[in-house]
C-alpha cells in the first residue's frame, strides 16, 4: 500500500486509488451520498431494477447472485426479492473491499431473507476476481452504481475482462452504468450530484486522507485540503480532486517517503466515466462480453443493462 500510494502521488498529476475511500467510515459515508437530493444514479438505477429486475428474473431464472462492490447491498435486494418471488435460488455472494461492512452487511440480509444462502467475500475488484464459493447455475454476476466508471478504459476492460472469465454459458452480467451529459441531463445537473449542499461527498472525500493517515502514517491535515468535483468533457467523465490549501510536505511513518504539495496542486481521488451506448458496446467486445439487453430511464440519464460472454469465434 505505501508503495503504490507514493507512486500516485509522485505522478505529475498525482492521484489515489478510490479503493482507498472504503473503510468503515468512508462506506457509510458513501451509503449517506447515496439518499442525497443531488444523487440522482442511484434512485435512477433503483428505479430501472424495480421495473425490469421482476421480467429479467422470471425469464432467465437465475441461481445465485454474485455482487461485485456490494456495499450495503440496498439495490441487490430487489434482484433477491425477485429470485425468492420466482423461487429461482437462494445463494447471494457480496463481494467487497471493506470486511468489517461487508459481514455488517451479510448479518443482516440473513435475518431479512429467511432462507438465503449470504457468502461473503472479501476481495479488492481491483486484482483477480477469486471466488471461493461454488455457484449453481446459471448465476448472475453484477456490478451495479456504475462502479464500472471508476476505472480508465484501460482498467475498465481489465475488470470486465476478468468478470467474463467468471461467465459460463447461460450466466449473465449484470451491470447500470451513468450516461453523459445529453437533453434534460445538463452538465449542472451531472456536476452537482459530486457537489452537494450538505458537504457529505466532501467529507466523504477528504475521508481518504483519514485513512492514509491511519494505515500508513501520514501526516496530512485535512483542514489543508479542499473538495473538487468537475465533469472533464474531453475525457467524458467526472473528476473529483483534494486542493492543497498551502506550500507542505506529507511524511510516511518510518522514513518510508514524502511527497511536496504546491499551493493549488491537487490530487485527484476518484475518476467517475460516464457513457453511452457505443462507448458501452467498444468495452465490452474488446473485454469479451456482448450487451444482451439494454434498459435506460426515459430521461436518459443512467442505463441498466444485461450481458453475456462472446462466443469464440
Amino acid at each position: 500500500m505505501t508503495d503504490e500510494v507514493l507512486a500516485g502521488l509522485r505522478l505529475p498529476q498525482k492521484e489515489l486509488s478510490a479503493k482507498y475511500f472504503y473503510d468503515m467510515r468512508g462506506s457509510e459515508l458513501f451509503e449517506q451520498i447515496t439518499r442525497l437530493d443531488e444523487y440522482y444514479p442511484t434512485r435512477t438505477e433503483r428505479a430501472l431494477l424495480e421495473q425490469w429486475m421482476p421480467i429479467w428474473v422470471k425469464e432467465l431464472r437465475p441461481a445465485a447472485l454474485v455482487e461485485l462492490g456490494a456495499g450495503s447491498a440496498e439495490k441487490s435486494r430487489i434482484i433477491l426479492d425477485a429470485m425468492s418471488a420466482y423461487e429461482t435460488g437462494n445463494l447471494y455472494v457480496p463481494v467487497d473491499v471493506s470486511a468489517d461492512f461487508l459481514q455488517d452487511t451479510a448479518a443482516r440480509l440473513r435475518v431479512e431473507y429467511d432462507g438465503l444462502r449470504v457468502e461473503p467475500e472479501v476481495v479488492d475488484i481491483t486484482g483477480p476476481l477469486e471466488i471461493s464459493v461454488s455457484l449453481p447455475r446459471p448465476s448472475w454476476l453484477a456490478l451495479l452504481g456504475s462502479t464500472i466508471g471508476n476505472f480508465d478504459p484501460v482498467g475498465a476492460v481489465r475488470l470486465l475482462g476478468r468478470a467474463s472469465e467468471q461467465l459460463q454459458p447461460g450466466d449473465r452480467f449484470l451491470i447500470g452504468a451513468d450516461l453523459r451529459p445529453g437533453g434534460l441531463k445538463t452538465v449542472g445537473r451531472l456536476e452537482s450530484a459530486y457537489n452537494d449542499q450538505d458537504g457529505v461527498t466532501a467529507e466523504f472525500n477528504l475521508n481518504v486522507l483519514r485513512v492514509l493517515n491511519r494505515e500508513l502514517g501520514t501526516d496530512f491535515d485535512l483542514a489543508a485540503f479542499r473538495h473538487r468535483a468537475f465533469y472533464n468533457r474531453d475525457e467524458g467523465r467526472i473528476e473529483m480532486h483534494l486542493d492543497a490549501q498551502g506550500d507542505q510536505t506529507i511524511t510516511f511513518r518510518d522514513g518510508a517517503g514524502s511527497v511536496r504539495f504546491a499551493d493549488g496542486e491537487s490530487v485527484r481521488t476518484e475518476i467517475s466515466c460516464k457513457y453511452d451506448r457505443a462507448t458501452i458496446d467498444s468495452l465490452f467486445q474488446e473485454a469479451g462480453l456482448t450487451v444482451e439487453r439494454w434498459a435506460e430511464d426515459p430521461d436518459g440519464f443512467f442505463a441498466l443493462m444485461l450481458a453475456t460472454r462472446m462466443s469464440p469465434r
